[in-house]
C-alpha cells in the first residue's frame, strides 16, 4: 500500500477490524519510511449488473453517482449520509442477489425515489422533479397532490 503522505510503497498493518456493518475491513497502517499512520478500508468487490440507460447505452453500476444524486436531493434536509449509504448498500445487495446481468436504469431510479420518499418527502420531490423531467407545473403539482394525499391517509389511520 502506497503511503498517502510520502508516497513510499512499503507500509505495515498495525491493526485490522471488521467495519460497523460487517461488510468491510478497517486497517490501520503505518509507513515504514515516514512512520505516519493512516486508515484504509477494504470491501469485497462484487459483480453488479450493467445499467441499461434510456437510450440503450450500457454502463457500469456507479454507487457514487447514486449517493451524490441523493445527497443533492437531501441538501439542507435532516437526512444523514449514513442513512443514504445504508440505502445504497441495500440497493446494491438486492441487485447482486438478483443475479441479473443487466438492469434497467428506470428500475434503479424508481428504487431511489421510493427510498427518498420514505426518508424525506422534500428530498423525494426534488429528486423526482429532476429524474422524471416534469414538462410543466401541472405534472409537478399532480405529484405533490399524490404526496399530500398519502400523508392524509397516514394521519387518518
Amino acid at each position: 500500500m502506497k503511503c498517502p503522505f510520502c508516497g513510499f510503497v512499503d507500509t505495515k498493518v498495525v491493526d485490522s477490524r471488521m467495519g460497523k456493518e460487517g461488510n468491510n475491513i478497517r486497517r490501520r497502517r503505518e509507513c515504514t519510511e515516514c512512520e505516519r499512520r493512516f486508515t484504509t478500508y477494504e470491501r469485497v468487490e462484487e459483480t453488479l449488473p450493467l445499467v441499461v440507460k434510456k437510450d440503450g447505452r450500457r454502463e457500469a453500476f456507479d454507487r457514487m453517482k447514486i449517493i451524490s444524486g441523493m445527497q443533492r436531493a437531501c441538501e439542507k434536509r435532516p437526512v444523514s449520509i449514513a442513512t443514504i449509504e445504508r440505502f445504497v448498500d441495500s440497493l446494491e445487495l438486492s441487485l447482486q442477489e438478483s443475479g441479473e446481468k443487466e438492469v434497467d436504469a428506470r428500475r434503479i431510479g424508481n428504487s431511489v425515489m421510493e427510498g427518498l420518499h420514505a426518508m424525506d418527502e422534500v428530498a423525494y420531490v426534488r429528486f423526482a422533479s429532476v429524474y422524471r423531467q416534469f414538462k410543466d407545473i401541472n405534472e409537478f403539482m399532480s405529484e405533490l397532490k399524490d404526496i399530500l394525499a398519502q400523508g392524509d391517509k397516514k394521519l387518518s389511520r
